[in-house]
């Protein structure tokens, strides 16, 4: 797909992180971009800096992401991009002992459902609507409509001691990234997802300096955190190549995470 100032995107958890750095890249193809996000302080502010469109979106609420579409959609024209990257963690282990007490504790079920709420359900209640405001769009060439790219992780096939949960959130991205793919070839919009090994975003900023050293030091090339702009350039590339579809592709440095 071509990028350029005809063209709209919406990029989720665009206030920060690997959302912000796709969401100044695509501007800076002249996409017009409208970011997704909680953070008003910071989503205006990137806002501001692209000549994009904040929109306050919670993920997990239909009205929200509703409210968020028609915002974004009456400053810039249906979107033909969509990229997800709004998401979260926990590091919570499926059944433990208390280390001073021996009490043995179960995962709470809520924090389980609430990360796969925000990844999981809330990535495909983006795709959904935006998918179904695409189709209302005239197709461009090889009777394209638009371009969903979702973020996975990593931990999707290499989930770590505690992450159960997010593993599972990402895991459902990779496994409806194909299905999503064929449901959508007739009306031609591609799907594709991009599995992020470490990379340097603000909550590994707030790691020490010595937890930083030991998690790039696991990275077998080039030893250190991903960049978040790497990350865009894969999404451009994605959605610049119009014979990519129904693929989940690792961009990690051939990290392969251990139990710990």
């Amino acid at each position: 797909m071509k990028l350029d100032n005809s063209v709209s995107a919406v990029v989720t958890g665009g206030a920060s992180g690997l959302g912000e750095a796709t969401a100044r890249a695509l501007a800076a193809r002249g996409v017009r971009v409208a970011l997704f996000d909680f953070n008003e302080e910071t989503g205006n502010r990137v806002a501001a800096e692209i000549g994009g469109t904040f929109c306050k979106v919670d993920v997990t609420d239909e009205a929200s992401v509703d409210a968020g579409f028609g915002q974004a959609r009456a400053a810039h024209g249906q979107e033909r991009i969509i990229v997800n990257c709004a998401g979260t963690g926990n590091v919570v282990k499926t059944a433990s002992r208390d280390r001073e007490t021996g009490a043995i504790k179960a995962f709470p079920t809520d924090q389980f459902e609430r990360i796969i709420q925000i990844n999981l359900i809330g990535t495909f209640r983006c795709c959904a609507k935006s998918a179904a405001g695409m189709l209302t769009l005239e197709p461009v060439e090889d009777n394209a409509r638009g371009v969903i790219i979702n973020t996975s992780s990593a931990a999707a096939v290499d989930g770590q001691i505690g992450q159960a949960a997010y593993s599972a959130s990402k895991g459902g991205i990779v496994s409806l990234t194909l299905p999503m793919a064929r449901d959508l070839m007739g009306e031609g919009i591609r799907v594709n997802a991009i599995l992020p090994g470490i990379f340097d975003t603000p909550l590994m900023a707030r790691a020490s300096d010595k937890v930083r050293d030991a998690l790039s030091a696991t990275v077998p090339f080039p030893k250190r955190f991903g960049k978040p702009e790497e990350f865009a350039a894969m999404a451009l590339a994605m959605i610049g190549n119009d014979y990519w579809n129904g693929e989940y592709v690792r961009l990690d440095g051939g990290l392969r995470m251990p139990p710990r």
